[in-house]
Parts: C-alpha cells; structure tokens; sequence
C-alpha cells in the first residue's frame, strides 16, 4: 500500500471581469477573503486564499480581471496579473455557463500561452444559471479552444450536496495538479491579507453596490488610524474613500448622507464578524484629482 504524497502550490483563477473568480475563491477557502460585486475590476489586488486538505494545501491568488487597460491603474492591474501568473503551477481560466465565449475570452486565452510552466484548467462557473443543454454547448466551446488539462463545472453559489461536492471535486483536482511539496503555511491560516487591507476590501464593496457603472473604477479605500479602545471591546477605524472628482462626492454621500451611512452600516458589519468585536467605523469621502493616471497618487494610494 503506498501513502499518498502531500501536495502543495498556488493556483491563480483569470478571466474576463466579474466571471465568478472572487466568489470561487471565497467559496474553496470557506471565509469571505476577496470581495465580491457585479460591478467590473472589484479585485484590485492579487489576494492569497488559502485551502487546507489532508493530502494537500491551495494557495489561491485571486487576481483583478485581465482586460484591455485604459489608464494607468489598468496598465499596474494588468502587470499584477502577469506577474502573478508567471509564478503559479496552475492557471484556472473561468468561463460563465450561461455566457458565449466572447472577444475578451479569446484575449485571455491567448495570454496563456506566455505561461508555459502552468498547467492550465479550464472552470466553468455559475452552471446554477444554465440549463443542460446550454452547460453542454459551453463545455464543447472550452473544449475547442485548447489542450486543457482538465476541464470542470462548478457553482461556487450551488448550495446543498451537489454544490459541495463539485466544490470538493475542483479542490481535489487542482491538489493533484500541484508538485509534491510540504505545507507552504501553517494550518490557522486562511489569507495572508493583513486585517487591514480586508477592513479596506470591505468598506469599498459596500461603496460599489448600487452605484452607477462608471464609478467602481474611481473608489479606493484607505485608513487613518485604528487602534482598539484599552478599557472595552471597541476597535476605532478611521478610513477615507477616495474619489476623483467632487461631482462624485454626491453619488456616494446621497441625499443627506444615507448611502454613506448604508456603507458604513454594511461594512462594519463585515469588519465586526472579522475582528471579533463591536467597531466605531468614521468615513469621511475624500478627492484626490484623477489618481488612477497619477503615478503619485497611486503609490499613496497602495498601488
């Protein structure tokens, strides 16, 4: 009888924007790590999952969606990309079930073939939004576009016996991918964000939902101070939301200053679940003139 070798390595899920990569990555390691929208480029870092089995460990880099960049911050989220996936043993691509491979796929899958040490999968996502028929369709349309290692279905989303399992199928596929190899990390630990950088991830979900499409790519987030109260269970956090222009000061703030205060509700609540106890969150909205173009300002900024 021979014992099964420990296996251990990094896989990076790519794709075009807002095809499930962020909601697959939370999904396998179990814990909201990267932030999720429907709103394009909500992953602005590359954000470590990690996955801890028996036979093995997934570090999961979730990465910003791989697009054709119009300013500078798109042209540093590219490079982030590449970067990233220059020092991965395995690449999954996502492709929506209920969504035609389009141009943006066909881009992306041709920046693959510049990673050649990466073994590639192929995921289908969201197959909780197509019919059997459509599934079919789709995986026949991967299947054509190259030679895959493997190609799986999953629902990130799929609750119940059949959602778990596929999740615990493309786990156990992607350990037998990686090289054999000891743990890369303790078994306490799920991320390598700092608590920071996640409180940070958190205030700017709750500021991207329900604004208008032009503005995600406008919002970051930073933070002042925190530091927790000696004498209680309270942790102050003072953060900023950063915009680009004053005409944007509104969408945020809304009519006397609701959506702020819904932002700031949504997220602390969040922020409390992550740290344990009750938070006084202050957010003030701030202007920093066109800083996805200003090499400056987005080095203040943290990218």
């Amino acid at each position: 009888m021979t014992t099964q070798q420990f296996r251990a390595g990094f896989v990076s899920f790519v794709g075009r924007p807002n095809v499930g990569k962020s909601t697959l990555t939370n999904a396998l390691v179990g814990e909201k790590i990267a932030i999720t929208s429907a709103k394009p480029q909500t992953t602005r870092r590359a954000i470590r999952g990690i996955v801890h089995r028996d036979q093995g460990q997934l570090i999961i880099v979730d990465t910003p969606g791989l697009h054709r960049p119009r300013t500078l911050l798109g042209e540093r989220l590219n490079n982030l990309v590449e970067s990233t996936l220059g020092d991965v043993d395995v690449i999954g691509m996502c492709f929506p079930a209920n969504e035609k491979i389009g141009p943006g796929d066909t881009f992306i899958n041709q920046q693959l073939d510049g990673f050649r040490r990466a073994k590639k999968v192929a995921i289908i996502t969201k197959t909780e939004l197509a019919d059997r028929e459509t599934l079919t369709a789709q995986l026949l349309a991967v299947q054509g576009l190259r030679e895959w290692d493997a190609i799986i279905p999953v629902s990130a989303l799929g609750g119940g016996a059949n959602g778990r399992e596929q999740l615990g199928s493309l786990t156990d596929l992607l350990i037998d991918l990686m090289p054999v190899s000891p743990e890369l990390y303790p078994k306490d630990i799920i991320t390598d964000e700092s608590v920071e950088d996640r409180i940070c991830e958190y205030i700017r979900e709750a500021a991207l939902e329900g604004v208008r499409d032009e503005l995600p790519h406008s919002i970051a987030v930073t933070i002042d101070e925190m530091s927790k109260r000696e004498d209680q269970e309270l942790t102050d956090i003072h953060a900023n939301i950063w915009l680009e222009r004053d005409s944007q000061k509104g969408i945020i703030i809304g009519p006397k200053g609701s959506r702020l205060k819904a932002v700031g509700q949504t997220s602390r609540m969040e922020i409390e679940r992550l740290i344990g106890h009750k938070v006084f969150l202050s957010i003030r909205v701030k202007v920093a003139p066109d800083w996805q173009r200003d090499p400056k300002q987005l080095g203040k900024l943290g990218f």
